[in-house]
């Protein structure tokens, strides 16, 4: 009877993984543009860690800038704007903190594009423009274009296309559900969102508007994981990351 209870009580313990010592979770912050690379990316690094579990919080950059600060627990944090990363870091909150990848900015219209809109020259006939929030860096990115866009293209364009705003947006897939609702003649938004967007239609910038966006991470000074999450952001930049955020049309060095 006992050697019976004994078995029943190893069985009972390598069935709830009994003497498998519990998974590292490395918790990231990383910016709503990035869904689908850090997807990606923290799978691969489980992959390459075992026993490490990677734990993904999206937001907009500036929102979980402001979570950091706050002491929400987090190891790495990823920003698609390095001003927010830079903050952090001078604050002391983050270390490490690195370039990784970077972006640009397009115009997308609904499929139908009701608009009619084929250029970005052609904004202005949006009657429904989505922008992104200033301080998003979508909305940030989005305001420095259309100051470049007055001198190019003259004051009016840049009035009457913030005249025709219906909505600002807190990350860059808010803006881009609006456009895929059908709730948005027009809309600025990341290259990488655009591409992997449904039922839209992305339209590059004219080569004298456009900007390359960086995008960064860094080490939570007060990481439970600092060793591992350093790990991680040097991961960002391995050739299998980067060959991920290629694929995703980010740009990489």
């Amino acid at each position: 009877m006992k050697r019976a209870s004994t078995l029943a009580l190893l069985m009972a313990l390598a069935a709830c993984g009994g003497g498998r010592p519990p998974a590292k979770v490395l918790t990231v912050f990383a910016a709503s543009s990035l869904t689908d690379a850090m997807q990606g990316v923290a799978s691969g690094f489980e992959r390459d860690h075992p026993g490490t579990r990677v734990a993904l919080s999206f937001a907009g950059s500036q929102v979980l800038r402001v979570q950091i600060e706050q002491g929400a627990p987090a190891d790495v944090y990823a920003s698609a704007d390095p001003q927010h990363l830079q903050a952090l870091a001078e604050a002391g909150l983050v270390v490490e903190p690195t370039v990784f990848a970077h972006n640009a900015l397009v115009l997308v219209v609904p499929e139908t594009n009701p608009a009619g809109i084929e250029s970005f020259e052609q904004l202005p006939r949006a009657e429904r423009v989505v922008l992104g929030a200033p301080e998003a860096p979508v909305g940030a990115y989005t305001r420095v274009l259309l100051e470049r866009a007055a001198d190019e293209l003259g004051a009016s364009f840049t009035r009457s296309v913030l005249d025709h705003v219906v909505s600002e947006e807190s990350n860059v897939r808010l803006v881009l559900a609006k456009v895929e609702l059908g709730e948005a003649d027009a809309a600025i938004v990341y290259r990488t969102d655009a591409a992997a967007g449904r039922r839209v239609r992305w339209i590059p910038l004219p080569a004298a508007l456009a900007q390359r966006l960086d995008y960064g991470a860094g080490v939570v000074r007060e990481s439970s994981h600092a060793d591992l999450a350093s790990v991680f952001v040097r991961y960002l930049r391995s050739p299998e990351a980067s060959a991920l955020l290629l694929d995703l049309g980010f740009e990489v060095d």
